[in-house]
């Protein structure tokens, strides 16, 4: 019971694993004719290389983020321009209505400067690729 691990956690972070160059596996066998002479040996040998970077792979996970904080920006916005309308309607639950107002135009703006963060990481990931393929422009 005590070796257990017990997560309690919401996220659990781990270290990244460091990145290796190449993975080698070797094995020999041997054959025997079944009177005790050796006949034959094999060597299989295997060499996995690290892919490169997959740099449209990661322009397009941001693109996706990116997106995504557009639809909530959206989506905040409009949930606080109708709780702005009901609290014009509804003058009994109106103190509610603004507090949730002032909630959502502060989630509209967060998930605002996420789209904008995101913006950028997708620029740099696009600096990166051109780098990696020598496609960097200099100006002077």
């Amino acid at each position: 019971m005590a070796e257990e691990k017990h997560h309690h956690h919401l996220f659990h972070h781990h270290k990244e694993e460091q990145p290796v160059e190449a993975v080698a596996y070797s094995e020999t066998t041997y054959g025997s004719d079944g009177i005790g002479d050796c006949d034959a040996a094999t060597e299989t040998v295997v060499v996995a290389e690290e892919p490169a970077h997959d740099y449209e792979k990661e322009r397009k996970h941001h693109k996706h983020l990116e997106q995504l904080g557009e639809l909530g920006a959206v989506a905040s916005g409009a949930y606080a321009l109708h709780e702005k309308h009901q609290a014009k309607k509804d003058p009994e639950n109106a103190h509610k209505h603004k507090i949730e107002e002032e909630i959502a135009a502060a989630a509209a703006v967060g998930a605002g400067g996420f789209a904008f963060h995101e913006h950028h990481e997708k620029k740099d990931a696009k600096k990166e690729e051109e780098k990696a393929e020598g496609k960097h422009h200099h100006l002077f």
